[in-house]
């Protein structure tokens, strides 16, 4: 079991990252979304940040140009890993045809998970549920391609 407080690259083993990997293959298998991963030691409280994660997380969105997708349907999961601060944010188009209360629902369920210090399955099952939600908003086409990285980003 990796040391939680540890320096983000090593919060989750190398069997728990090989897992969030293949998870946000899978979610990705059915869609033509993207789904990133972004991991950081704690939310820079200097701005624009301010130590918020939801701003931080609008930050890193646009670092790894996942407002650049062709269907504007990214989604990135981010997690500061001392602090336990994270959000979920969805790129424009997806945003419109799911609201709040979608993105409520992934942050609830996953926060819950956290409080019992289980993260891989927090992010396993909120990266899956994103990936049904993009399924049906953006179903797989044939000439699909990976946009974006399957790795975890730091």
């Amino acid at each position: 079991m990796p040391n939680r407080n540890d320096a983000p690259r090593k919060f989750f083993s190398e069997d728990e990252q090989l897992r969030l990997r293949e998870a946000i293959a899978a979610a990705e298998k059915r869609t033509s979304g993207e789904i990133r991963l972004h991991l950081e030691r704690d939310v820079p409280t200097k701005a624009p940040a301010n130590g918020d994660a939801y701003l931080r997380a609008r930050e890193v969105f646009a670092g790894l140009k996942m407002h650049e997708t062709a269907d504007r349907n990214g989604v990135l999961v981010y997690l500061a890993t001392r602090t336990r601060k994270f959000a979920v944010l969805g790129d424009e188009k997806l945003h419109e045809r799911v609201g709040d209360a979608f993105w409520n629902d992934i942050r609830d369920l996953m926060a819950a998970h956290f409080r019992e210090d289980r993260f891989v399955e927090g992010l396993a099952e909120g990266i899956a549920l994103v990936g049904e939600r993009l399924r049906e908003h953006f179903p797989h086409r044939e000439d699909d391609v990976n946009e974006l990285s399957d790795e975890i980003s730091y």
